[in-house]
């Protein structure tokens, strides 16, 4: 079984920073590629970020120049580093790694606000 455990979430004003974090534990753990996903009051889930394990990354085009993912593989854990933050980026944010079975962590809410 993977547990993964989020944090870094939080209330910031538009043009702010965040860092959103998580952590998966497990014995014999190899994780594949680990995402983040973010959903919206009103919308459907959407995915903000990919980084494979070897570091290759992908992101969506809304996040595109503002949004960093990555990863540190010794601790099992992937970073969000979200810059320039916007009021539409409020959402909650999970984490989705393939271990090659998926997990999803239980989600941090971002709220941008002024």
């Amino acid at each position: 079984q993977v547990q993964l455990v989020e944090s870094g979430g939080g209330l910031v004003q538009p043009g702010g920073s965040l860092r959103l974090s998580c952590a998966a534990s497990g014995s014999g753990l190899t994780i594949f590629d680990m995402n983040w996903y973010r959903q919206a009051p009103g919308k459907q889930r959407e995915l903000v970020a990919t980084i494979t394990r070897g570091g290759s990354t992908n992101y969506a085009d809304s996040v595109k120049g503002r949004f960093t993912i990555s990863r540190d593989n010794a601790k099992n854990t992937v970073y969000l580093q979200m810059n320039s933050l916007e009021p539409e980026d409020t959402a909650v944010y999970y984490c989705y790694v393939m271990t090659p079975f998926p997990y999803w962590g239980q989600g941090t809410q971002v709220t941008v606000s002024s």
